[in-house]
This record gives structure tokens, C-alpha cells and sequence, in this order.
């Protein structure tokens, strides 16, 4: 059957926005960290409604590098412990997820160069003023440069990221000065982690209302100074032997020595995982429930049968 758009209401034509407030169930625990299992809709969304509301929030993302850095440095465990929306940027992460009976798929996979073309579509027409901080100087310069060629009309201001960054320097006042003059919608953080997530934690009460994220070397990309995984090997779980081959003097401890650390919170969600798939067998079955006024031996009505000289029972 056809519908006719004309006749419907104006209110049945207009697309549904995406929810408030999150399922319980995609705010989940793996191997000891809570991350939120969102798609870059919901994160636009999520940003949309706090940039509306002129309220200050922390957009971060968990990978295993994090997650051996939020067991040791408490300054990390600060800054997720203030973060209101934790994405999931790392594939093993989401497999491991969901061994462990956790709703992921592979398109919780969440990070800034997975939805950078969208956030900049987003950014220009909704007129978001963009504050990028991090990188070496110039860098943020060529970047852009480069992201202005494809979104003309994107608000962007940049600042390198190699200051004294120490509570009280002059320098830091001074990029705290600069940030708070532009009065951005997004502050972008990219002065890699642990660098760009301490720093955050420790000015957040100086920062405007604006919605932060941390996004590591993303505008190294931008600006063409460092090769980019591609994104499909990303999806397969592969950045990290991408990453490991193309720096392999940087990132050989990262992805060789710190996942080992984590055994122990692995052991922790397998046990949990398998105590609770256990006690879900031993749970009795409720008993079978029969139509009321039959006894559950008396048979039930006779089938009718259809046949081409009409019905038949």
C-alpha cells in the first residue's frame, strides 16, 4: 500500500531525535573501566543538547592504552571520573566486550577520525565556534588550512600545544586566557595521552562551558605530518599492528608490554561473566502455565483445514 506524504501531519514527517538519555545497558564495565557503547550520532546528539544548554561537559575515550594509564596515574582516573560520555575507541575493546555478554558491535567503535566528516558537516552548518589545542607549532596552522578547504564555512581556532602546561605557568594562563576569549562550543584537546587528558582534568574549573574532547594526534593527521591507519583496518582491530610498523621505537611498549597488565581485570570479567552464566542455568524454569478452565491433558480444539471445496474439519 502507498502512503500519501500529503496527508499526514506535519509532526509525523519530522524525524524522531535521537534519545536523552542513554539505555542502561550501553553504559557498561570492561576489564575494571566504565566506557558508554554509543554511535557518532548519539555523541552529536549528546553534544548538541550541551551546547543548547551552555553546559560544560567532557567527551573521552577509552582504548587498552588508557586503560593501563587510569591503573596507574591518579590524575587519569580523575579525568574519567569527571567525564560524561566515554566512547570506545579500540576494537579488541569492543570484541572483548562482547564476550563477556556486553550489547557491543563493531559500530560502537567511536573516535574522531571515524566521525570527523560528519562533526565538521555538523560544526559548519550548525555554526559551532571550534577550539583546537595540541600539536607542534604550525601544525594546527596546515591542519586548518586543510579542513577549511573541505568545510569553508567551519569556525576553527588553533594554538600548538607545546607550552609550560604546569598549574599556575604564565603560558598556561595565557592559552587559558586565549580559550576563554574565543568562548568555544567544542574545545578539541590533542596533546596526546596521558598529556591531554591530565591537563584537562587539572583546568577544568577554568575552562568555559563548552563541550571537551580529547583527540590524541587526530589534526597530526589532518595536516598530513603523520599517515593515518586506514580506516578499514581499524574496524578489523589492525591499527594498532598499523601503528606498531609505521613507529614501531614509540608504540612498541604500548601495544607489546601494557596489554599484559591487564590480565588481572580480565580474569576478573571472565569469572564474572561465567558466575553469572552459571547461576542463569541453575535458575529454576517458571512452571507452564495452562489456559484457564482446560486441563492440561484434555486436547484442544481441532485444526481447520483448508481445502479447495471450502473448510473442512
Amino acid at each position: 500500500m502507498l502512503l500519501n506524504l500529503q496527508h499526514l501531519p506535519e509532526s509525523a514527517l519530522v524525524r524522531r531525535p535521537f534519545r536523552l538519555k542513554r539505555r542502561p545497558e550501553e553504559r557498561v564495565k570492561v576489564l575494571g573501566a566504565t566506557m558508554d557503547l554509543v554511535k557518532a550520532a548519539e555523541v552529536f546528539h549528546f553534544m548538541r543538547g550541551r551546547i543548547a544548554a551552555r553546559q560544560k561537559a567532557i567527551v573521552a575515550n577509552h582504548n587498552l592504552h588508557g586503560l593501563y594509564l587510569v591503573r596507574k596515574d591518579p590524575e587519569i582516573r580523575d579525568f574519567f571520573a569527571k567525564a560524561d560520555l566515554v566512547e570506545v575507541d579500540s576494537t579488541p575493546l569492543i570484541f572483548w566486550a562482547r564476550l563477556n555478554g556486553r550489547p557491543s558491535r563493531r559500530f560502537h567503535r567511536c573516535t574522531y577520525l571515524d566521525w570527523r566528516e560528519s562533526f565538521w558537516e555538523e560544526a559548519q552548518a550548525a555554526g559551532w565556534r571550534v577550539f583546537f589545542l595540541g600539536g607542534a607549532p604550525g601544525v594546527g596552522e596546515i591542519a586548518r588550512r586543510h579542513i577549511l578547504a573541505g568545510w569553508p564555512g567551519a569556525e576553527l581556532a588553533v594554538h600548538h600545544g607545546y607550552f609550560d602546561a604546569a598549574a599556575g605557568s604564565a603560558e598556561n594562563a595565557a592559552v587559558l586566557a586565549a580559550i576563554n576569549a574565543y568562548k568555544p562550543d567544542i574545545l578539541l584537546v590533542g596533546m596526546g595521552m596521558p598529556r591531554q587528558e591530565a591537563w584537562v582534568a587539572r583546568n577544568y574549573d577554568q575552562l568555559p562551558a563548552c563541550v571537551m574532547l580529547t583527540i590524541g594526534g587526530a589534526f597530526d593527521y589532518e595536516a598530513g605530518v603523520q599517515l593515518a591507519c586506514p580506516r578499514w583496518l581499524g574496524q578489523l582491530g589492525l591499527e594498532w599492528l598499523f601503528r606498531l610498523s609505521v613507529n614501531p621505537a614509540r608504540m612498541f611498549r604500548r601495544y607489546c608490554f601494557e596489554p599484559w597488565t591487564l590480565i588481572g581485570p580480565a580474569i576478573d570479567d571472565l569469572s564474572t561473566t561465567l558466575a553469572r552464566r552459571w547461576r542463569e542455568r541453575r535458575r529454576p524454569r517458571p512452571p507452564l502455565v495452562e489456559p484457564a478452565g482446560r486441563s492440561r491433558f484434555e486436547p484442544g480444539p481441532a485444526p481447520i483445514i483448508h481445502t479447495k471445496s471450502g473448510l473442512r474439519y
